[in-house]
């Protein structure tokens, strides 16, 4: 006679762990980290200022006025 398989508590555990980690990465398309510490806004963080200044550069000095007309087009920087 076959013994039946009995599920333990670490085996439901286990299942449903692994059933929620792949719902995540169908959801967000990557692994999501619950336990990384929150960093504070308020500390100096060199990379992160650099990262802002590096976004907003292509569109820094493109707030001139565009004039337009058939053959040329001149533009107004301001910085």
């Amino acid at each position: 006679m076959k013994s039946k398989f009995k599920i333990t508590r670490a085996d439901y555990l286990k299942a449903m762990r692994k059933a929620r980690r792949d719902e995540e990465i169908r959801e967000h398309l990557h692994p999501v980290n619950i336990n990384r510490v929150h960093k504070s806004k308020k500390v100096y963080n060199r990379k992160r200022n650099k990262a802002d200044l590096n976004k907003d550069l292509p569109y820094f000095f493109a707030f001139g006025k565009l004039q337009a007309s058939k053959l040329q087009v001149s533009s107004t920087f301001i910085f």
